[in-house]
């Protein structure tokens, strides 16, 4: 698809926009919350040379198998160049939420044919607050948003790249030279497959949920492909490009660590409260206003439009992944759905069961955050631009005499959804506009998000705490808290609940006695902060089953303790 001068000059205008109001919202630096402390730190960690290890926890360093390496790795590689990883992170993040904004904006464009869909998706996505806040954070998501936007891409080229005679000789599927054409030589399908694979597996090198992702293209690769062999042979080749640096990473963990992922499998019911988050996050991500926020929260509106929308789109795949595959050469009139579509579809419920799976199996800790749900935000995004292009595409099925007697109703409607659609993208955007203008107010005002707060870096205990002799350990319910800020590596406190698998925690007792034995004995000091605005913390009540501790130094809700 050749692409008009005018269209690249305005997407790149937009995307521009994007990474300047992210540089405009961080004079101090991106925000940092309990993540970033792993993120940053493996990247030191690996400048350091002692390879992805977790330096901000006082203890024998032990390899990363938690999270994924790719942030990590790449906030290293800019930090070659001589800023520190925090400093990168800025830099990162300015240039993926412009490329995100552009990247989608192309998807906008195949996916539709339409330059200015292609336009409005980028608009979309560069003026939401939401992922504007997510992209102003130390964390793993835009990253992880722009490999898979990127994969999506190669994707539907390499489903729209099949000729007609690879499909009938499914023995050309095979070949990986690039063939020439009349605008000179051209990557062939098998190419582009391998690219997208490769692009899924750094997907999963930077979250693990990208899973969903690999998961999402073998079913569409198997649905897209018109018999068996040619099949297996599409699979064979995505998996070429996806298989070999994931098998890399775990055969890593495998040789430094006990587990892949250091998530044991036990079952955790996701709790009402947590659902109850995820369903206000997404009334959030749908208006600015607050009363509309509680309106569609506490109605049930927004539930049953989540239900119905859930089901159509369903029953939409279903239907299409039929024709897809009982499709035959006698039916030629049965035409294929667009790829990007279809897979944005496809990975709306490939993603969300994968984060349920995740919530019940491996991590009962994960929350339903608005960076927990960005993918979903994205790809709701492109699904709207989806409908809306069909909204607006005109009806030419059947012959004149056809059309004409279709009923006056069916004639109204056709003539009025197209100004209808357009209405609707106005009020869309205005309130994306409107939402996205106060969030650069708000984020530009409060000087910092989380961790990087003005509250954070002024805070006297954490002040004390950086000015202790190095051989004073320090017990925290906030370690990230004590890294990102002071610099320096704390203990966690004890707790009878592992809050990831939601089990009891094996050597408690010993664990609390050893704690409780450096503090009185002066070695150690115990440090209580108050995050209720960043993320979950436990252990504050461990400090009232110690006698004899003296309380060092309170500021508004945080406390040091320790012995004088």
């Amino acid at each position: 698809m050749k692409l008009s001068r005018l269209f690249i000059i305005l997407l790149f205008f937009v995307a521009l926009l994007a990474g300047r109001a992210l540089w405009y919202v961080t004079p101090v630096g991106l925000g940092l919350t309990n993540d970033s402390a792993a993120y940053l730190g493996g990247a030191r960690s690996l400048l350091a040379g002692t390879g992805y290890s977790d330096v901000w926890l006082d203890s024998a360093l032990e390899a990363v198998t938690h999270y994924p390496p790719l942030l990590s790795l790449t906030l290293s590689g800019i930090g070659l160049l001589g800023l520190d990883p925090y400093r990168a992170a800025r830099v990162l993040h300015i240039l993926l939420f412009a490329a995100n904004t552009g990247l989608i904006g192309l998807l906008g464009l195949r996916m539709t044919k339409s330059q200015a869909a292609g336009i409005f998706l980028a608009l979309l996505f560069g003026t939401n607050a939401q992922l504007l806040r997510i992209h102003a954070q130390v964390l793993s998501e835009p990253l992880f948003i722009f490999f898979s936007l990127a994969s999506f891409l190669t994707f539907s080229i390499a489903i729209e790249s099949q000729s007609a005679k690879e499909i009938s000789e499914p023995s050309t599927a095979l070949r990986l030279r690039a063939a020439p054409s009349a605008q000179g030589w051209q990557l062939s399908t098998a190419h582009w497959l391998l690219l997208t694979g490769f692009l899924t597996s750094l997907a999963f090198l930077t979250r693990y949920s990208g899973l969903a992702l690999i998961a999402t293209f073998l079913v569409a690769i198997f649905l897209f492909q018109p018999d068996w062999r040619s099949r297996f042979i599409r699979i064979a080749q995505f998996l070429a490009g996806a298989v070999p640096p994931i098998a890399a990473w775990f055969i890593r963990n495998s040789l430094v660590a006990e587990s892949a992922t250091n998530r044991g499998m036990q079952f955790n019911l996701i709790q009402i409260s947590n659902i109850r988050t995820g369903l206000w996050n997404v009334a959030d991500f749908l208006t600015p206003f607050q009363a509309w926020q509680e309106w569609l929260f506490r109605s049930g509106v927004m539930s049953a439009f989540l239900i119905i929308f859930g089901l159509f789109l369903l029953a939409w795949l279903a239907l299409n992944a039929w024709n897809l595959l009982f499709r035959s050469a006698n039916q030629p009139s049965i035409q294929s759905p667009n790829p990007i579509t279809f897979t944005t579809a496809l990975y709306v419920f490939g993603y969300l069961c994968a984060v349920l799976f995740s919530m019940s199996f491996f991590d009962a800790s994960t929350k339903f955050q608005h960076r927990i749900l960005s993918p979903l935000y994205v790809s709701w995004m492109i699904l709207l631009v989806a409908v809306f292009q069909s909204l607006n595409t005109k009806d030419t099925k059947g012959t004149k005499e056809e059309q004409e007697k279709k009923s006056v109703f069916t004639r109204i409607i056709r003539q009025i959804r197209a100004p209808f659609s357009l209405t609707l993208v106005a009020i869309i955007l205005a309130l994306s506009t409107f939402n996205f203008q106060h969030s650069l107010t708000e984020l530009r005002e409060i000087d910092g998000l989380g961790y990087a707060s003005w509250r954070w870096r002024q805070m006297n205990v954490l002040a004390i705490i950086k000015d202790l002799p190095p051989d004073v350990a320090i017990y925290s319910n906030s370690p990230p808290a004590v890294y990102l800020v002071t610099g320096r590596a704390s203990r966690v406190i004890p707790t009878r609940i592992n809050p990831v698998s939601g089990q009891a925690r094996s050597g408690y007792e010993q664990s609390l006695a050893e704690m409780r034995a450096e503090l009185l004995a002066g070695r150690a000091v115990l440090a209580l902060f108050d995050v209720s605005d960043i993320e979950d913390a436990f252990g504050e009540e461990i400090a009232l089953q110690f006698d004899g501790l003296t309380l060092l130094e309170k500021s508004q809700r945080n406390v040091l303790y320790g012995i004088p």
